[in-house]
C-alpha cells in the first residue's frame, strides 16, 4: 500500500516526510507496459520516472495547494519529456517520451541533458482558477551554479529548492519496478515552538547554509542507501536514521488519504484539445481517415471521434444538429 508519513524534530528547525509508492508505482508501469503503441520502460527510464513521481509525493504532501503540482524534465537527450502530475488528493500520474536508445547505466544527463540545455519546471495549477489566473511555474536548468551537468534528480530538486525557496533541502530517491520511493528533509525557517507557526526572522534566514542542526540531521539522512530506501519500512528507516533524535510524527496518509494512481484525462478535455486544433486541420485530419484518435500517454485510454462527433465539437450556437440528432 502507498503511504506519506510525515514528522519534525522537536524543538528543531527540521521536518521532514518519507514516501514509499508500491500499488500506485506498479500501476503506472502496468498501464505503459500494456500500450502497444510505446512498450514498458527501459530500466533507466522506469527509475528516473520513478524518482520523479516519488519526489513530487513529497512535495505535495509539504504544500496547502488546491490543486495539481506537475514536474517535468525536457531536454535534448533521448528522454525528450517526463511529467509527473499529484493532485491535491494524492491522485498521481506519470508517462516519460523516449526517442532513441539508452544504455543500461544512462545517468540523468545521457537521458535528458546531453548538450546542457535540459531544464525541470515545477508547476503549480488551482484546482479553481480565477478568470485570468495563470498558473504558477518555475524553470531551472539541470546544472549547478558553474554550469556542471547534475546527474541525480535529487540534486536538481535541492538546487531547485534552494534556488526559488531558500530552502536547505535533502533528498534520497530511488525507484525499482515495485517501488517508488523518497526521503525529504527540510530546514524550516524558525526553530523551537515556532516551527509550526511560521514566524520567520531576518536571523533564521541567515541560517542557509550553516544550520548546525539541519547540516547534522542532513548528513544522516544522505547516509541512507538506495537499497535500504526500497526495501525497509518506514518506521526501520527512521529509527535507523534517527534514534538519537526526538522526532514527532504524523498520522500516516495511506489507504483512500494516501497515494494513488488517478488520470484525469476525459473525453471532454480530448474534445477541447481537437478544438484547440481548428476546424480546417480537424477536417484534414478526416479526409485521410474515417475518425481522430487520441491515446492518453499517462493511463492508455483511446478516444476516437468521427465525422459526426467533430461536427459536434465546431458547431456554433444555433447551427442546425446533425440529421443524426433530429428527433422524428
Amino acid at each position: 500500500m502507498s503511504e506519506i508519513h510525515k514528522f519534525i524534530f522537536d524543538g528543531l528547525p527540521v521536518r521532514g516526510a518519507v514516501v514509499r509508492l508500491t500499488d500506485a508505482w506498479v500501476e503506472i508501469l502496468r498501464r505503459r507496459a500494456s500500450n502497444t503503441t510505446h512498450g514498458a520502460y527501459t530500466e533507466p527510464v522506469q527509475n528516473l520516472l520513478g524518482e520523479m513521481t516519488a519526489a513530487a509525493v513529497l512535495m505535495q504532501s509539504n504544500i496547502k495547494f488546491n490543486g495539481s503540482l506537475i514536474v517535468q524534465v525536457f531536454g535534448d537527450g533521448p528522454v525528450k519529456l517526463a511529467v509527473v502530475e499529484v493532485q491535491s488528493d494524492f491522485g498521481l500520474r506519470a508517462t516519460a517520451t523516449v526517442n532513441g536508445e539508452l544504455s543500461a547505466e544512462a545517468s540523468l544527463s545521457q537521458m535528458v541533458n546531453v548538450g546542457n540545455e535540459g531544464r525541470c519546471a515545477i508547476t503549480l495549477d488551482p484546482k479553481d482558477r480565477q478568470p485570468g489566473q495563470q498558473p504558477y511555474q518555475g524553470v531551472v536548468p539541470l546544472f549547478g551554479d558553474h554550469k556542471e551537468k547534475l546527474e541525480k534528480f535529487s540534486d536538481v530538486l535541492q538546487h531547485y529548492m534552494l534556488q526559488s525557496e531558500q530552502l536547505d533541502t535533502t533528498l534520497v530517491l530511488a525507484a525499482d519496478d515495485k517501488v517508488a520511493a523518497g526521503l525529504l528533509i527540510q530546514r524550516l525557517p524558525m526553530a523551537g515552538s515556532g516551527n509550526l507557526a511560521g514566524t520567520a526572522s531576518q536571523a533564521d534566514e541567515d541560517q542557509i547554509g550553516i544550520n548546525e542542526h539541519y547540516n547534522r540531521i542532513a548528513v544522516l539522512a544522505s547516509s541512507l542507501k538506495r537499497e535500504e530506501l526500497l526495501t525497509l519500512d518506514v518506521d526501520t528507516i527512521l529509527h535507523r536514521l534517527f534514534w538519537e533524535e526526538a522526532l514527532l510524527r504524523f498520522e500516516p496518509l495511506q489507504g483512500d488519504d494516501g497515494p494513488h494512481f488517478s488520470c484525469t484525462c476525459s473525453r471532454e478535455r480530448v474534445g477541447r484539445m481537437i478544438q484547440g486544433l481548428g476546424q480546417e486541420e480537424a477536417h484534414g485530419i478526416l479526409q485521410e481517415r474515417v475518425d481522430i484518435e487520441v491515446g492518453c500517454d499517462f493511463c492508455g485510454a483511446q478516444y476516437r471521434f468521427d465525422a459526426v462527433d467533430v461536427a459536434q465539437i465546431f458547431r456554433q450556437p444555433g447551427d442546425v444538429p446533425p440529421a443524426t440528432e433530429v428527433v422524428q
